[in-house]
C-alpha cells in the first residue's frame, strides 16, 4: 500500500500528496482517540428526584472535586467543588461542621467574601461560597456554588458529619453486632426519665441552697459563741487568779487587822469567781448543744450538695439520652470517645459538646492498620437502627476493623440503649486532632494526605476543655488547660495536624 501511495502521488502531483497527509493524520487522531479512555465529565449540580430529608452527612471528594451530602434514604444534593491548590491542600480525615456565619469575610485572605461559611475546624477551614474554576484552586476550604451554598445553609445544623476523602466514596448499608442496638423501652421512657430526673436535681439544687445558707448563718453564730466561751473562761481564769492570791495574802497576813482586810478580800474574790465559773460552766453546756447542731448542718449541707451533683449529673446524662451518640475509637491512643452536643451555647460561639466519657478500649493486633470508617445510624428500622460504613482510608474493610474492636460493656450499657438515628461510630487508625475541643464533634485527618492547607494556618490559642467536673453546668464543667493533646503517648509523625492549640477565629 505504501508503495502504491508514493506511485499514486508522484503521478498526481502536490494536490495528491495534500489530500493523502489530511488523511492520515485524520486516521491518527481517530486512532488515538479510540485508544484513550474517555474523560469523565465534570460535576455538576444535582437534585435527587424525591422529597429531600433533613442531611446527615456530607461526602466531599477531592478526587472528583464535588461534594454529595445525604439524608436517611440516601444522596439530596450535588455539586462541584473547588478545593485546596498544591501546596494548601484540603485535608482528608472526618470533620463536623461546628460554626456557621451567614455573612463571612476573612482576615486573612484580603476580606476576602465567604458567604454561607460553615465552618470544620477551628483553624480556618470551611465549606462555603466561592468561585470554582473547575480544578482544586482555594487555600485549604471547600468552595460551593454560591447558590448552592446559600439553599444549602438552612439545611445544615451544628455538628453534622462533613467528611473530606482523597477519593470517590458513598455510604453503603451495613450491618454488625457490634453496631448499637437500641431498645424501644428505653428510647420511650427516656423523655418522661429526664424529665423527672431534671426536677429532683432542681429541687436537689434548691435544698443545697437553703441548706449552704443555713449553715453560713450556723457558722456566723458559731463564731459569735465561740468568741463569748473564750471571754468567760477568761474572766473565770482571772477570777480563780484573784481569789488565789487573796487566800495567799491572808495566810501572809499577821496582824488581826491585816487577816480582817485578807479574809474581806477573799470573800469577795471567791464570790466573783463562783459567779464566773457559774456562768462559764452554763454558757458551755448552751454552746455544746448549737455546736452539735452547726455541725450538723454543716454535715447536711455536705450531703446535700453530694446529692445536687449526683441528681444533676443523672439528669444531665438522661438529657443527653435524647441526643445522638458519636463515638470515636482511635488506633493510635487505643481510646474510645463519646460526645453528645449539649445544645448551650458558649459566650464566644458555638454550641457545647459533652465528653465526660473517654475510656480505654480493647484492639485485637494493635499494631496492625485499621483503616478509618465511619459508621452511621441513618434512620430507625425493625431491628433497632439501619446503618451504612463509610471508608476514607482502608487499612482494613470495614467489617474486619469491627471485629478487631471491643466496646466496654458499661460503656454499651450508658449509651446503646437509648441510641438514636445520626449516631455515628468512628473507627480510625488517627488520634484526635487538636481541633477536637469542647465546641466541637470530632476532628480526625488522615496522616497518610497532603495537609498544606490545614498546616499552613496560624497556630491557634488554649482554650478550656471538656471535663467530667460538675461545676453546676448540667453534670459536666471546663477548666483551663494549655496545649491539650488527649494523646500525650502517640508519637508517630503526625503531619499536618502538628497538634497546635485551638484558637478561636483569625481567618
Amino acid at each position: 500500500m505504501t508503495a502504491q501511495s508514493t506511485a499514486a502521488m508522484r503521478r498526481c502531483g502536490p494536490p495528491a500528496i495534500v489530500t493523502l497527509a489530511a488523511m492520515a493524520a485524520l486516521m491518527a487522531l481517530t486512532a488515538g482517540t479510540a485508544a484513550r479512555p474517555p474523560r469523565p465529565a465534570p460535576p455538576t449540580e444535582a437534585t435527587a428526584p424525591r422529597a429531600a430529608g433533613e442531611p446527615i452527612m456530607a461526602i466531599v471528594s477531592i478526587k472528583s472535586q464535588q461534594v454529595t451530602f445525604y439524608d436517611a434514604e440516601g444522596w439530596i444534593l450535588r455539586a462541584p467543588v473547588s478545593t485546596g491548590t498544591t501546596g494548601r491542600e484540603t485535608p482528608a480525615g472526618v470533620f463536623a461542621v461546628i460554626e456557621k456565619e451567614k455573612d463571612h469575610h476573612s482576615t486573612l485572605y484580603d476580606d476576602a467574601w465567604m458567604p454561607n461559611m460553615q465552618r470544620i475546624t477551628w483553624n480556618g477551614i470551611a465549606l462555603h461560597g466561592g468561585p470554582l474554576p473547575g480544578y482544586a484552586a482555594s487555600h485549604g476550604c471547600v468552595r460551593m456554588p454560591y447558590d448552592f451554598a446559600e439553599e444549602l445553609f438552612d439545611k445544615t445544623w451544628i455538628g453534622m458529619r462533613v467528611i473530606i476523602s482523597p477519593n470517590d466514596t458513598a455510604p453503603v448499608e451495613f450491618s454488625h453486632p457490634a453496631l448499637f442496638v437500641p431498645n424501644v423501652e428505653a428510647i420511650a421512657a427516656a423523655p418522661a426519665r429526664a424529665e423527672t430526673l431534671a426536677r429532683e436535681a432542681e429541687e436537689a439544687a434548691k435544698l443545697a441552697d437553703e441548706t449552704k445558707k443555713a449553715t453560713a448563718i450556723a457558722a456566723r453564730e458559731t463564731v459569735s459563741l465561740t468568741a463569748s466561751l473564750r471571754k468567760l473562761e477568761w474572766l473565770k481564769t482571772r477570777a480563780d487568779a484573784e481569789l488565789a492570791f487573796a487566800d495567799r495574802k491572808l495566810t501572809a497576813a499577821k496582824t488581826d487587822q491585816a487577816k480582817a482586810r485578807a479574809e474581806e478580800q477573799k470573800q469577795r474574790a471567791a464570790l466573783k469567781a463562783a459567779e464566773a465559773g457559774t456562768q462559764f460552766d452554763t454558757a458551755r453546756a448552751n454552746a455544746k448543744s448549737q455546736l452539735d447542731a452547726a455541725a450538723a448542718a454543716k454535715d447536711a449541707a455536705k450531703a446535700a450538695q453530694t446529692k445536687k451533683a449526683d441528681t444533676a449529673k443523672a439528669a444531665s446524662e438522661a438529657k443527653l439520652a435524647l441526643e445522638p451518640v458519636s463515638v470515636y475509637i482511635s488506633r493510635a491512643t487505643q481510646k474510645l470517645y463519646v460526645r453528645r452536643n449539649t445544645h448551650k451555647q458558649w459566650p464566644d460561639g458555638g454550641e457545647v459538646f459533652d465528653a465526660t466519657i473517654e475510656v480505654p478500649v480493647t484492639i485485637r493486633n494493635p499494631d496492625k492498620r485499621i483503616g478509618t470508617h465511619v459508621f452511621t445510624a441513618m434512620a430507625r428500622s425493625d431491628a433497632g437502627l439501619r446503618w451504612t460504613a463509610v471508608t476514607i482510608d482502608n487499612g482494613a474493610d470495614a467489617k474486619d476493623a469491627l471485629d478487631r474492636i471491643t466496646i466496654p460493656e458499661d460503656v454499651l450499657v450508658r449509651i446503646a440503649p437509648t441510641a438514636l438515628p445520626r449516631s455515628s461510630i468512628i473507627v480510625s487508625d488517627e488520634p484526635l486532632s487538636r481541633e477536637t475541643n469542647y465546641r466541637t464533634e470530632f476532628v480526625a485527618v488522615l496522616n497518610n494526605q497532603p495537609q498544606g492547607g490545614f498546616v499552613t494556618r496560624r497556630p491557634t490559642v488554649d482554650v478550656p476543655v471538656a471535663s467530667g467536673n460538675d461545676w453546676g453546668n448540667g453534670g459536666f464543667g471546663f477548666f483551663f488547660q494549655p496545649n491539650w493533646n488527649s494523646q500525650p503517648g502517640y508519637t508517630r509523625p503526625r503531619a499536618g495536624q502538628s497538634y497546635q492549640p485551638m484558637q478561636q477565629r483569625w481567618w
